[in-house]
């Protein structure tokens, strides 16, 4: 018979016997309680500790090279451990190797910024090398947490290190005696964003800029939280107060490109990057950022030398190679290929480096039609990026299905026509990969219309419905508690926020794909908005999204088993949709734009009310900058060669294909 699991109490008391075992210097008898745990049927983060635990104890027998090899083991398992990293250099420094002690101190500040002792070890190390710019911000984070209350640097670690609720827990404890705390009310943004609650971000740094409207530290966090929001305006404007402050900070300087860019002052943005290049104050991911602005505006031989320039500047770099390949057009030459394939096998590159390599490798492969190797660098690159998320296929199930149960025809009934009637809106939803920014090109291309990008403020309002409030329901089932004027109020606040990204039409769109969601509460606010629905066929779909590392977000995409059942979800839901909404929703299904172009153009005009107009068949000579993976594509003619993309790599495919073949 086979034993069961040891239970989560159990594995937790005997962790925290081993622990005291170290504590108390009885290391004669913690390699074998380590060894005993191991051995059991334990979860990854269990097993994770007991070889942290038994490296502390072998190195504080000075046994360096056997605690070195089991840090190494337990880095196998979770590539982003802090402490494993900082363990790995207190070993390396004991041994006299300070410069591989340097780098994993760096590493683990990396990691986790609250990790005093790390910061303490660079110091005399950006001292002696003359690294002026690095040896500044090392002062300040030592400064800044030595200066810390004892509960909020206790915080700050177990944010980093992973804990997160435990994080906000005593956070909010030490707030209850000190509520104008300005460290913690910036650690509880910074705890609010980690769970994804980004209104409530929002709100904390603002309260912390009125509280505090010198501290350069709030005003920088909110506009990282602005710049996520799409709230480029008010972004521009924390960046000028920021720069005007402090004009040798590379990081704001930095912050005002970023906010022009999202302006859509592309040309000044440029300009930013290339002074900063200019004064030998640009590191990689300047050139990055540079490459992202020449890109959007479609100078693409510019941005490639700009992503080249990167990659030079930081041998492994991979967000340059994943960004040259995000071309789509662009074909590596053989000594880059060379560095990729050798980034991967670096045990002491960064997983975040490792990914983006990966997913390079995967698109060069694809390109010489090594369809075996390419799959194989595309699955590598997925599983490592899957690693460090936490998706649940199941809580996304759990919740398609509350969003029908939720939206009933008799509340749409109660809830007809209350919300704010303006019918300038046009949505266009679906799964990632699947024509949307097509769609938005060809219709940003009409006189009366006005392409914008993937705005946040639906997703950002039903985030803010979802807070829990004591026992009340959240989200979608609190809808039948809100009073009927708040809806026109939402509708209109929509309105207000997004005008920034206008330029005066008649029209507008919002090609946010993960608002299909959350269509039911788009027609209770903005019951004349146009929702159109951009479909494609599924195995095409789910084998584009998995071949694609996205910006952020979207983290269904990095498992086969994820994303297919993420599609089918999508499925039953758009079919709620559509029946609650006759008529009001359009499909537009990405072939048959493909094979058809000028009737379906006439067909999605119709729907929109707006006469036609040759631009949007001429879609592709549209100057508009474009953000998405699809930029260049779309600066392109209609083409049918992406249609079957996925036949190539049909013999790895098989869990996917008999999943829509039932």
């Amino acid at each position: 018979m086979s034993q069961s699991p040891p239970s989560a109490h159990l594995i937790a008391e005997k962790l925290k016997a081993i622990q005291t075992l170290v504590q108390q210097g009885v290391f004669s008898k913690v390699e074998a309680e380590v060894n005993a745990l191991l051995a059991l049927d334990i979860d990854t983060d269990s097993r994770t500790m007991a070889h942290y635990l038994l490296a502390v104890s072998l190195r504080l027998q000075q046994a360096h090279t056997k605690a070195i090899e089991t840090l190494h083991q337990l880095l196998v398992i979770n590539a982003e451990h802090a402490r494993a990293h900082q363990e790995l250099a207190y070993n390396y420094r004991a041994m006299g190797e300070q410069q591989q002690a340097s780098v994993h101190f760096y590493k683990a500040t990396k990691l986790n910024p609250a990790l005093l002792s790390a910061w303490q070890a660079l110091l005399p190390v950006y001292q002696e090398n003359g690294q002026s710019e690095a040896l500044r911000l090392c002062q300040q984070q030592i400064g800044k947490l030595s200066r810390l209350p004892k509960p909020i640097l206790a915080a700050s670690d177990l944010l980093y290190d992973g804990k997160v609720l435990e994080a906000d827990a005593l956070c909010r404890q030490f707030l209850q005696t000190n509520k104008h705390s300005l460290d913690a009310l910036l650690l509880l943004a910074e705890i609010a964003l980690r769970l994804k609650a980004i209104p409530e971000a929002e709100f904390v740094l603002e309260t912390c800029c009125e509280l505090a409207p010198d501290n350069l530290e709030a005003k920088y966090e909110l506009f990282k939280i602005y710049s996520k929001l799409g709230k480029f305006s008010k972004a521009l404007e924390l960046t000028e107060a920021l720069c005007s402050k402090d004009t040798e900070n590379v990081f704001y300087q930095v912050a005002k490109a970023t906010a022009l860019v999202g302006v859509g002052q592309l040309k000044e943005a440029i300009n930013v990057y290339l002074a900063l290049i200019e004064r030998g104050r640009a590191e990689a991911n300047v050139y990055l950022l540079l490459g992202h602005a020449y890109k959007t505006q479609g100078d693409i031989a510019l941005s490639i030398s700009a992503y080249q320039n990167a990659y030079q500047q930081q041998r492994f770099c991979g967000d340059a190679y994943w960004s040259l390949a995000n071309t789509k057009t662009y074909r590596f030459a053989e000594d880059e290929v060379a560095s990729m394939l050798a980034g991967t096998h670096d045990p002491e590159l960064a997983v975040k480096e490792k990914v983006h390599l990966h997913f390079a490798l995967g698109k060069y492969y694809e390109d010489e039609e090594q369809f075996d190797k390419s799959f194989f660098h595309y699955e590598q690159g997925n599983a490592l990026q899957s690693s460090t998320l936490s998706y649940s296929s199941e809580k996304h199930t759990q919740f398609v299905q509350t969003q029908i149960n939720t939206f009933t025809p008799d509340l749409v009934e109660q809830r007809h026509e209350i919300g704010c009637s303006d019918g300038a809106p046009i949505f266009i939803v679906g799964m990632p990969r699947a024509g949307s920014t097509l769609l938005e090109q060809i219709l940003a291309s009409h006189s009366q219309v006005d392409g914008t990008m993937e705005l946040h403020e639906i997703l950002g309002l039903a985030a803010t419905l979802s807070k829990k409030q004591g026992n009340k329901p959240s989200y979608p089932l609190n809808l039948k508690q809100i009073p009927n004027d708040l809806f026109a109020k939402f509708g209109q606040k929509f309105i207000e926020e997004t005008k920034v990204y206008r330029q005066g039409a008649a029209y507008f769109i919002d090609k946010m794909p993960n608002n299909y969601m959350h269509i039911g509460l788009i027609k209770m606010i903005l019951p004349n908005a146009k929702i159109i629905d951009a479909r494609r066929e599924p195995m095409a779909c789910c084998f584009s999204g998995f071949k694609q590392l996205f910006g952020e977000g979207q983290e269904f995409s990095y498992s086969l088993d994820d994303i297919g059942q993420y599609y089918q979800n999508y499925e039953r839901l758009m079919a709620h949709w559509d029946a609650l909404f006759p008529d009001e929703i359009l499909l537009v299904r990405h072939e048959e734009v493909v094979a058809d172009t000028e009737n379906q153009v006439r067909r999605i005009l119709d729907f929109c009310g707006l006469p036609f107009e040759q631009a949007c068949l001429d879609f592709h000579k549209n100057k508009r900058a474009v953000k998405t993976p699809s930029a260049q594509q779309v600066r392109q003619p209609i083409y049918t060669s992406g249609l079957e993309q996925w036949r190539h790599f049909e013999p790895y495919l098989g869990s996917l294909k008999a999943r829509f073949s039932k």
